[in-house]
């Protein structure tokens, strides 16, 4: 009986300590955003901290905030880079002659409508490659859906003076205090597992902040070369930086992520270009574009993965394949992205806990 009342206060404990989070959502979303941004800037904050002039060393707090500076910085900068350059290809794209584009592009349609049709991809109903899409087109692009962005996109706006405020704040103190977040936790966590826990705080705290640091020049990576790769085929430098930031943003969703954002690169490549001539000139033009997302997939699957993944979370390919698909078919795109970081934390608390099943031994044995 008494079992029964504790396993029961337990549920209720943790039902409601589920309704607290749910309730708090944003502060904790808030919490976990400092906890990565500190992380990603933890390097940055001891190097500073270890140097010194004549045995003199800047405070702690002195190089929290330096690196807080730089942090926001470099993101400001990004910003202020990339955001006139969306803009610029937004306005040439709005004056784009959609007549004259359709005129050029009849004859390549007409051939593929009458493939279309040959394919009778409805069946017995007999419907133009036209209406097709348009019909696709309108399924997925319904009011509700563009009504749902534009109120999402004014409240992000309009919170967004707050969550700055606030990251800022709370990214500041888990630099300079580089405790405080495992205190925190800490804080709930039974006497007599103390010493464990912090031991998988420690290693978790070591693991994640090689993986974010990782992805973060892996982004770097990917919109490098794909500007370079763009600009090399014959597109302008700055609409090779716009279809680098694209491949490089999507990137960070595995494996599908690469293939979307190399298909919204091509078609920029293309709307852009829509003056040459279809087949002798915008078709090799859309391959080349093609054959340079190509080259950068193959040195991002040769180079940068394996350095991120196998030397930052200690993870064979395989099973890092695994975990993303299975995160995936739990929870889409968001669970494809937290996936990999879930499954190292899963790891280490295995490996801590539960070291004695032959499993955990083989999935933690790099750890």
């Amino acid at each position: 009986m008494n079992s029964f009342l504790r396993y029961l206060l337990l549920a209720l404990g943790i039902a409601l300590l589920v309704v607290v989070f749910w309730y708090f959502r944003n502060i904790i979303t808030y919490i976990l955003v400092s906890a990565v941004l500190s992380l990603i800037g933890r390097p940055v904050t001891e190097f500073l901290y270890g140097l010194s002039i004549k045995n003199i060393r800047l405070p702690r707090i002195i190089c929290a905030l330096l690196t807080l500076v730089m942090l926001w910085a470099i993101f400001l900068t990004f910003f202020a880079v990339f955001i006139p350059l969306v803009a610029m290809q937004a306005q040439e794209l709005s004056s784009i002659d959609v007549n004259a584009v359709a005129r050029s592009l009849e004859g390549p349609f007409a051939q593929a409508d009458e493939i279309f049709r040959k394919m009778n991809i409805n069946g017995a109903q007999d419907i133009s490659l036209e209406d097709y899409l348009s019909e696709k087109l309108v399924s997925v692009f319904n009011f509700s859906l563009v009504s749902n962005i534009f109120s999402g996109l004014v409240s992000f706006l309009g919170n967004i003076f707050i969550a700055f405020f606030s990251i800022s704040f709370i990214t500041f103190f888990f630099m300079k205090d580089k405790e405080l977040f495992k205190e925190g936790l800490m804080a709930l966590v039974p006497e007599k597992y103390e010493e464990e826990f912090r031991h998988v705080f420690s290693s978790i705290k070591h693991l994640l902040t090689r993986y974010f640091v990782g992805i973060c020049l892996q982004i770097t990576g990917i919109i490098v070369l794909v500007t370079i790769g763009q600009s090399i085929v014959g597109l302008g430098f700055k609409q090779s930086l716009v279809i680098g930031l694209v491949a490089g943003i999507f990137n960070i969703v595995p494996y599908v992520g690469p293939l979307i954002g190399s298909a919204l690169g091509i078609l920029l490549g293309m709307a852009n270009n829509l003056s040459l001539d279809f087949y002798h000139e915008l078709l090799p033009l859309a391959g080349y574009m093609a054959l340079v997302f190509v080259c950068v997939q193959l040195v991002d699957n040769w180079l940068f993965q394996p350095l991120i993944f196998g030397t930052s979370v200690m993870a064979h390919p395989l099973e890092v394949f695994l975990v993303i698909m299975i995160a995936g078919s739990l929870a889409g795109i968001p669970g494809m992205i937290l996936g990999i970081p879930v499954y190292t934390m899963l790891r280490v608390f295995a490996k801590e806990f539960f070291n004695q099943y032959k499993l955990v031994k083989k999935i933690t044995e790099k750890i």
